[in-house]
């Protein structure tokens, strides 16, 4: 087992994976910018490296920098986390290159899977249902032509992308023009590419997601799905498991096709294949593979009891998993809501500040993955999740019931944040009957 992790990423999910480092006694390596240096990350970490300046392109995406402190520090294993270069393939090559281990999947998987339209192909070479689409990039003056042989309403896709950037809706062809320019130029500046392809939107559609992991010994199992359909801007605000708009047939259905394509890519570690379900709940769709951790993974682990970071630590060392699908047991349900420092009610435009004071919630069921400490300054350099609250009960509306506790006696002064809305969430009648 490595002994020296570096984890570059920075926030909750750098906290969240230093926690698990910790239990398992492997000592870690944090990087940190120049607005970074008082995080909570960089102080529970055992120790951290400066790697640039606030902006991402100068610290948290500066490989070469990144890759220095790793070997100043004699680490073994870098982790990525989420976002950031966690589905860079380039940045795992160098790892490898450079004798440090990337805790990820091999760079080959995570370079077809990053294509969207090389997935696509992948995943109807594996059986998996497709959205009629493109399977190539289109090109301005052809893209009408396509568009009309799709249908409308269509959607415009980043090709290189993910995390909803670069995505747009087109209801009317004389729309497609305005939207492939502004997805265009989304793409360019999120991923460094402008590629694009269209593809039929489905209506009344839920985001739901089934957690892989598999190892390098060909092993590949599920942990069951997700449902994440309550979205702002394309970002998720509200997961939970399992997803109760599935008949047991679908669900089923479902888990398979996840786990055939996790084996005919050869995929090793930790994945997310998201689908599209359509409004009648009987059709689902392959919509892309995340080669990461999730942000939500946290419901996940309530209800299975693993700790998928632990499990991508040990996979990426070369251990087989020790356990089975059959072993694999879904227990009662969680729900998990992210706190972001965003204003709701100027169309949740991010609220930098000073966190004055800071109380979570407590009690049986309550899980918080923090990113902040009292006296951090959140700047609007990066992403604004600070906290995100998991919550597990023996039922749904008992798990919605604790979230709504939760949130009551989550207190945070010298910012505002999401954090009324989200208790609108929970209050709200379709979310309690799962017509969202």
């Amino acid at each position: 087992m490595f002994t020296k992790i570096l984890i570059a990423n920075r926030g909750e999910i750098a906290c969240r994976i230093i926690r698990t480092c910790q239990r398992l006694g492997i000592k870690t390596v944090a990087i940190y910018s120049t607005v970074d240096q008082e995080a909570l990350h960089v102080k529970m970490a055992d120790e951290a490296y400066l790697v640039g300046e606030a902006p991402p392109h100068d610290s948290y995406l500066n490989m070469g920098n990144i890759l220095d402190a790793a070997e100043s520090s004699g680490a073994q294993a870098i982790h990525p986390g989420y976002g950031f270069l966690s589905e860079n393939a380039e940045f795992a090559r160098l790892c490898e290159e450079t004798g440090i281990c990337f805790i990820g999947p091999d760079p080959d998987v995570m370079e077809k899977m990053g294509d969207k339209m090389r997935s696509r192909k992948l995943a109807r070479k594996a059986g998996l249902p497709i959205l009629p689409g493109t399977d190539e990039a289109v090109a301005n003056e052809n893209a009408s032509t396509k568009a009309w042989e799709l249908g409308f309403p269509l959607m415009v896709k980043a090709a290189d992308g993910g995390g909803g950037m670069g995505i747009r809706i087109v209801r009317e062809p004389e729309a497609l023009g305005e939207a492939l320019e502004t997805a265009r130029r989304q793409a360019q500046n999120s991923f460094g590419s402008s590629r694009v392809y269209l593809e039929r939107r489905v209506e009344n559609a839920s985001h739901v997601e089934v957690q892989v992991l598999g190892d390098k010994h060909g092993n590949a199992i599920h942990l069951f799905e997700r449902d994440c359909s309550v979205q702002r801007r394309n970002q998720k605000v509200v997961e939970e498991t399992p997803c109760a708009k599935l008949s047991p047939a679908v669900r089923e259905a479902l888990l398979e096709a996840a786990v055939r394509l996790t084996k005919n890519i050869g995929y090793s570690n930790a994945g997310t294949i998201e689908f599209l379900l359509d409004g009648d709940r009987e059709h689902f769709y392959f919509l892309e593979m995340n080669t990461r951790i999730q942000v939500e993974h946290g419901v996940t682990e309530m209800v299975c009891g693993i700790d998928l970071v632990k499990w991508q630590i040990r996979v990426a060392d070369g251990e087989a998993l020790d356990f089975t699908q059959n072993d694999v047991k879904q227990r009662g349900h969680s729900i998990e809501c992210r706190v972001y420092a965003e204003d709701p009610s100027r169309d949740f435009l991010p609220t930098p500040g000073l966190v004055r004071k800071m109380i979570l919630p407590e009690g049986p069921g309550i899980r918080n993955d923090v990113g902040v400490s009292e006296g951090q300054e959140v700047t609007s350099d990066y992403d604004p999740l600070l906290v995100k609250v998991v919550v597990w009960d023996t039922c749904r509306n008992s798990a919605i019931n604790r979230m709504d506790y939760a949130l009551s006696n989550f207190i945070i002064l010298g910012l505002i944040t999401n954090q009324p809305f989200l208790r609108d969430i929970m209050k709200s009648e379709s979310y309690r009957k799962a017509s969202f």
